[in-house]
């Protein structure tokens, strides 16, 4: 397992978060420093500690980055959102912050209250 990190401890609840979607898979929850109006990062609860980069991502992890993508489509639908865009960071180089595998999704249009 890689060093536990702020995504570790939000899926933990042991650091609030606000979460706008959890399922038994996945967490998605706002950005703290959002880059639109809708910044959503999305985490997978599992088999996530094994993944900290896209760049370690193995034919035995290969299904979380797609457990991430299907469930930011799932996410839209479900919102209404018609236009977004989803980034994975890889490295620092890449500007990833947080070594856990995870998405961002980014929508000019604001999520529903």
């Amino acid at each position: 397992m890689t060093e536990r990190t702020i995504f570790h401890k939000i899926r933990d609840r042991e650091i609030p978060a606000d979460i706008v979607y959890e399922d038994e898979d996945v967490l998605i929850f706002q950005d703290i420093h959002p880059k639109a109006p809708t910044h959503l990062l999305l985490i997978a609860k599992k088999d996530a500690d094994f993944v900290p980069s896209i760049a370690d991502v193995t034919e035995e992890t290969a299904h979380v980055p797609l457990l991430l993508i299907r469930k930011a489509q799932q996410f839209a639908r479900e919102q209404g959102i018609d236009g977004y865009k989803l980034t994975f960071h890889v490295g620092r180089g890449g500007g990833q912050e947080v070594f856990y595998l995870h998405l961002h999704f980014m929508s000019q249009q604001q999520l529903a209250s």
